[in-house]
């Protein structure tokens, strides 16, 4: 009898033929209230669930007694709870790596964008309020030459400050869980306390996985260490930033400007008040978002469960 698999989120075609071809599946392109019922009943005979975007709450996995592996196509886990896991000794994938480098475009692209002002002056251009060369006050900053502090040196942390000290000739800092020699050694990077990396960043870049200690990590205390003139990037979590003292800081001009790709509810409200700042680059969570990046991930994530079902041990395992 074939291992049954559940499927909530839309894979390739040809990755959707390989999963069908070992196993019974049962497939929703995305969970909502109209298949929310049958999504949790199909869980009940499941040995195997992929997917993406959708918290998976301890009442939907306790209607789920033959599973045996989770596989996300995504690299963060907190739409799990991981000591839920541990308990009942199930295995949890994830696919970190595959989008190390379209992240970090992405979230250099925020960097660019937020200190030129890329947005707010394209816009005027398609307004058409381009009248005459711009004066002072819609003059953007220097990136080149810049000081970048990241809050957690990982993999794509990594990857950020690379592009910004070979391609931009930006000083690197950090605060890390530990120091990263590698990319001292490579970078110059120079890790420094917490307080200091707020204090003395031009643009400051948290990279951190969202988790009950470091979830709104970020906020007054923060954004009022930081220099009038900095800029704050965010396209890690959106739950690890107080986003109202992010807006009041914003607002009240204690920090220059924001380029965000996450928030703390998502999507974004169309009556956040962020929409109203023009000091704001808001993308619709997309760090990962290229064709090349997420059929990645995708494939991944079936490798994963494949190896889970067939007794293997999968290549990246969250738990």
């Amino acid at each position: 009898m074939k291992q049954h698999v559940v499927v909530y989120k839309s894979l390739p075609a040809d990755l959707q033929d390989r999963l069908e071809s070992e196993f019974e599946v049962t497939s929703f392109e995305s969970i909502n209230a109209g298949n929310r019922e049958a999504f949790i009943a199909a869980l009940g005979t499941a040995h195997g669930m992929i997917g993406a975007s959708l918290p998976i709450t301890n009442d939907m996995l306790d209607g789920a007694p033959l599973l045996t592996i989770a596989s996300t196509i995504s690299v963060g886990v907190d739409n799990f709870d991981l000591a839920y896991f541990r308990r009942r000794g199930l295995m949890l994938a994830h696919t970190p790596g595959v989008l190390n480098e379209a992240t970090a475009d992405t979230i250099f692209s925020l960097i660019l964008a937020s200190a030129r002002r890329i947005v707010e002056l394209a816009e005027l251009v398609k307004a058409g309020k381009w009248t005459g060369s711009i004066g002072e006050s819609l003059f953007g900053v220097n990136v080149h030459g810049k000081t970048l502090g990241m809050l957690g040196m990982g993999r794509i942390g990594s990857a950020v400050a690379r592009r910004a000290h070979h391609g931009f000739g930006m000083k690197i800092i950090y605060h890390n869980t530990r120091p990263n020699p590698e990319a001292e050694k490579e970078l110059a990077a120079t890790y420094v306390s917490r307080e200091e990396l707020f204090r003395q960043a031009d643009f400051v870049c948290p990279m951190l996985p969202l988790t009950p200690q470091t979830e709104r990590t970020i906020g007054a205390q923060e954004f009022s260490l930081m220099k009038a003139s900095a800029i704050f990037i965010n396209a890690s979590r959106g739950k690890i930033v107080d986003e109202a003292a992010l807006i009041d800081a914003l607002r009240k001009k204690t920090i220059y400007g924001a380029g965000l790709d996450v928030f703390e509810k998502e999507p974004l409200s169309a009556d956040s008040p962020l929409l109203q700042l023009p000091n704001v680059v808001a993308l619709p969570h997309i760090g990962s978002a290229t064709h090349e990046t997420r059929r990645a991930m995708a494939e991944l994530a079936v490798q994963n469960l494949i190896d889970g079902l067939r007794g293997a041990q999968p290549q990246h395992l969250a738990v």
